[in-house]
């Protein structure tokens, strides 16, 4: 059993490996079989198709972004809370990037995949609405709730869309390039620009110059 394991274990990882490389839609069950040098067979052994592998690394992508998108226990949320956030949504999200580039297609190929990432989508918006509240509870942001919903809403697009961009406007490449990561805080940043309160103006406008990176370094000319 514990053998079963490490390999159902190693057949993921190395899943998502090649996901992220080439696309899902580019890689076969025998493409992870050979990649790995096992038989077809014993890859069957743990997972009867492709989709039963995609339904396991949905479910980690889900535990770990759930897993941080939590307010603070006994406090209300800091301007490192804001930094910290963004960071860990886009990190995740570039770990799992296959989703995003493939997400029309994996979700009209299963249709237990699409009710659970559409109720997945809802959480993270329930959540992000929650968060907002509480940088506005701290004095940070000024919105009512009807701003709560469009800022959550609008985050939530640009920081999906941003990875699929860095998928789509550059080679493909195994690890997500810090500055590339860097402006797509600054995206989300520049979206509540417009809430802050007087007194927090500083600390947002140097948390924005932390991560501004001129677009010509990401998209270099002839690259």
């Amino acid at each position: 059993m514990v053998q079963r394991l490490k390999t159902r274990e190693r057949i993921v990882q190395n899943s998502l490996e090649l996901f992220n490389r080439q696309g899902e839609r580019s890689v076969s069950t025998n493409h992870i079989a050979a990649h790995m040098e096992m038989s077809p067979g014993n890859l069957y052994y743990h997972f009867a198709n492709k989709q039963e592998i995609v339904a396991v690394l949905f479910e980690q992508f889900q535990a770990k972004v759930e897993g941080f998108l939590q307010l603070p226990e006994g406090r209300v949320p800091t301007i490192d809370d804001m930094r910290d956030y963004l960071l860990a949504l886009l990190e995740v999200m570039w770990s799992y990037r296959f989703f995003y580039r493939d997400l029309e297609h994996l979700l009209e190929s299963d249709p237990a995949l699409t009710a659970r990432y559409q109720q997945f989508t809802r959480r993270c918006l329930h959540q992000g609405q929650a968060i907002y509240a509480g940088f506005v509870e701290a004095g940070i942001l000024r919105l009512d709730a009807v701003g709560l919903e469009a800022l959550a809403l609008n985050a939530w697009i640009v920081l999906t869309a941003w990875i699929r961009h860095l998928c789509t406007s550059s080679a493909p490449t195994a690890r997500l390039d810090e500055q590339a990561l860097k402006r797509g805080v600054y995206q989300v940043l520049m979206l509540q620009s417009g809430y802050i309160t007087a007194p927090w103006g500083q600390a947002v406008q140097a948390l924005a110059e932390e991560f501004y990176v001129p677009l010509n370094l990401l998209h270099p000319a002839g690259a």
